[in-house]
């Protein structure tokens, strides 16, 4: 089969689909039992002039075509609480699974600089005042001293909403961004994501050299699960769009990231979702300093043992 011909035979049917995209609903509900089929009809003919190398603007094109069908087939056009439970047991734990490589370096990078930073800073005290300033430390440490005024009195109802309102606003902006730089080709993606990872493990070897680790790790333990997952399933949908930026599979640039833009969708919808939950347990759970000890790391490792088992078992076919 040769280009020309295939384009022959088949640039009509591809002018009908595409004028049927651009018709409006009242178009696509008149050719409502022809969509299906003329959309199974072009994931043949993509295929088809992938196997045969035709020209990139003819697979671009139908790739196009292609997207824009899925998103009328499969377009969700109202929530419902049937969706939302399909989401977060299904769709959202195989899209992060499906990608689970790209999830494993982000895991990697992160905890291994929180790890890594950590110990250094433990070993070597002075460290910490080059990688955070004297004016982050002096904060970190009266946040987490237990003798300061702020930790002997509980907080109001009020003051718990009020910090949920910040730690949502704080959490999520940061999940965004992370997400937002896989534009910059994934390096604005990995810069954040190396930044949090050297700064949350400074600042714990410095609580840990202070002598306030007993109010730092029962506060962080009950909401880390989420959060800090939440920040590398950012991470790992930027990273997918830096990494279709370089690897376009015979798309061009922009056709590539829209693919990319498909497949990290559903991870950073979950990582937001992850992180209001984590911005409600922060500042209803975590900050209830008299609580005992046991009762607050047995939760917050409850937390961890479920955030692991989700996602290594929610949404798999039960055979």
């Amino acid at each position: 089969m040769t280009q020309q011909s295939f384009v022959n035979r088949r640039g009509k049917f591809w002018d009908e689909f595409e004028a049927a995209l651009r018709g409006g609903r009242k178009d696509l509900k008149a050719r409502a039992s022809w969509f299906p089929l003329g959309y199974r009809e072009l994931t043949q003919d993509i295929n088809t002039a992938r196997a045969h190398g035709f020209d990139p603007s003819i697979i671009d094109r139908l790739n196009s075509l292609v997207l824009e069908g899925n998103q009328v087939l499969y377009a969700q056009r109202s929530w419902s609480l049937k969706m939302a439970a399909e989401f977060v047991l299904g769709v959202f734990p195989r899209a992060v699974r499906s990608q689970w490589r790209s999830l494993g370096a982000v895991l990697l990078i992160f905890y291994g600089l929180i790890f890594f930073f950590g110990l250094l800073c433990v070993r070597n005290p002075s460290m910490v005042y080059q990688l955070l300033g004297e004016d982050t430390i002096l904060n970190l440490e009266y946040m987490y001293n237990p003798d300061s005024v702020h930790y002997l009195t509980p907080r109001s109802v009020n003051s718990d909403a009020d910090m949920f309102g910040f730690y949502i606003y704080n959490n999520i902006s940061i999940a965004f961004r992370t997400f937002a730089g896989g534009i910059l080709a994934g390096f604005g993606s990995l810069f954040i994501l190396c930044f949090n990872g050297i700064f949350l493990g400074a600042a714990a070897g410095h609580i840990i050299n202070i002598g306030f680790g007993e109010t730092f790790f029962p506060f962080i333990i009950g909401h880390g699960s989420f959060e800090l997952t939440a920040i590398a399933l950012s991470a790992q949908a930027g990273l997918l769009l830096g990494y279709r930026f370089f690897f376009t599979g015979g798309l061009s640039r922009a056709a590539s990231l829209k693919v990319a833009g498909k497949r990290a969708l559903p991870i950073i919808a979950g990582a937001a979702g992850m992180l209001v939950l984590a911005a409600c347990i922060e500042a209803f759970w975590s900050s209830r300093h008299e609580l005992s000890l046991a009762l607050r790391y047995g939760a917050g490792t409850i937390g961890w043992l479920f955030v692991i088992l989700y996602f290594v078992f929610a949404g798999r076919k039960v055979q």
